[in-house]
C-alpha cells in the first residue's frame, strides 16, 4: 500500500503562524521534501523536529520527483514544504501532486499561510473574483504576450515580484493597463511589513529615487469598461465654449469640459480647433 504525500503550509514570515497540525505532520512523516533544505532545517530546529530532508525544486523536479514517487509507492510518507507558504502554488510541487494523483498515491494537506490570499485580503481591492498570475516572465516576447492577455481581465490580479524587478514591472503595468489602483504588499507578516495602497503612476513616482527592498505581492485592480458619456459630443463642445467665454484658454477649457462630460480632453481640443478653422 502506498504512503501519503502531505502538503504542509509553512509561515511566510512570522513563525507564530505555524499550525499545530503542520508541526505534528512534519513530526510523523518518514521524510521531508523541501525547496531549500537550508531554509527548512531552521524551521524544523525551531520546533525540534528531526527528519531526513531531501531537496526538491524547479531544476531537479524530474529526477527528485521520481525518487519521491518511488519511496511513496514503497509505503513511506512524505511531507512537501516550500521556503514559505503553500506547496504546489507557483511551485513545482504542482507536478508532484499531479503525478501522485495519476498513480493513485494519496495526497493530503495541512494548510497554512499563503502570500497570495494574505495580500489580497489586505489590499482593499475587490476580492469576490481574482486571478493569480505569479511572476511575470523576464523574456521580452513571453512577457509582452502575458501582459497583453491581461489587458481586459476584469478580475483583481495578483502578482509576485522581486525588489530588483519592481520598477520595470510598474512601468509595464502603466504601459499595458493604464493608471489603475494597486496595492504593493511588502514583507508580509514580517517586522517591516508594509502595505501601500496607491495608483500605478504614484507607485512609480514613489520608487523613482528609492530602491525597493523585500519581496512584493502586487494586487492590481481589474479592467473596468469606460463609462459611456451621458451627452453628445456637440453638447460637450458647448460646455467647452462656455468655459472659453469665461476667458479660459482652449487647453484649460478642454480639460475642464472633459472632467464635466466624460469625453477625452484631446478629442475635445481637436474638435474645437477644427470647428474654429471652419
Amino acid at each position: 500500500m502506498p504512503g501519503t504525500l502531505y502538503l504542509v503550509g509553512t509561515p511566510i514570515g512570522n513563525m507564530g503562524d505555524m499550525s499545530e497540525r503542520a508541526i505534528s505532520t512534519l513530526g510523523e512523516v518518514d521524510f521531508i521534501a523541501a525547496e531549500d533544505t537550508r531554509v527548512s532545517v531552521k524551521l524544523l530546529n525551531r520546533f525540534e523536529i528531526k527528519k531526513p530532508l531531501l531537496c526538491y525544486f524547479e531544476h531537479n523536479r524530474a529526477e527528485m520527483g521520481e525518487k519521491i514517487i518511488s519511496r511513496l509507492l514503497g509505503g513511506e510518507n512524505c511531507a512537501l514544504v516550500t521556503d514559505a507558504g503553500m506547496p504546489a502554488i507557483s511551485d513545482p510541487g504542482e507536478e508532484l501532486v499531479r503525478n501522485c494523483a495519476a498513480l493513485g498515491i494519496p495526497v493530503s494537506v495541512a494548510p497554512g499561510p499563503s502570500a497570495v490570499i494574505t495580500a489580497l485580503a489586505m489590499s482593499g481591492l475587490p476580492t469576490q473574483r481574482f486571478c493569480f498570475e505569479g511572476f511575470l516572465s523576464t523574456s521580452g516576447k513571453s512577457r509582452r504576450e502575458h501582459l497583453e492577455e491581461l489587458k481586459k481581465e476584469k478580475r483583481t490580479i495578483v502578482f509576485y515580484e522581486a525588489p530588483h524587478k519592481l520598477k520595470r514591472t510598474l512601468s509595464d503595468f502603466l504601459e499595458y493597463f493604464g493608471d489603475r489602483d494597486i496595492a504593493l504588499c511588502r514583507e508580509l507578516t514580517k517586522i517591516h511589513e508594509e502595505i501601500i495602497r496607491t495608483t500605478v503612476k504614484k507607485a512609480i513616482e514613489l520608487y523613482g529615487d528609492t530602491e525597493p527592498r523585500g519581496e512584493f505581492v502586487l494586487v492590481l485592480r481589474g479592467y473596468e469598461e469606460p463609462e459611456e458619456p451621458e451627452m453628445t459630443i456637440e453638447e460637450a463642445l458647448e460646455v467647452l465654449n462656455r468655459y472659453r467665454e469665461e476667458g479660459k484658454s482652449l487647453k484649460e477649457a478642454s480639460r475642464l469640459a472633459a472632467a464635466d462630460t466624460g469625453f477625452r480632453k484631446n478629442d475635445l481640443y481637436d474638435l474645437a480647433v477644427r470647428s474654429t478653422i471652419k
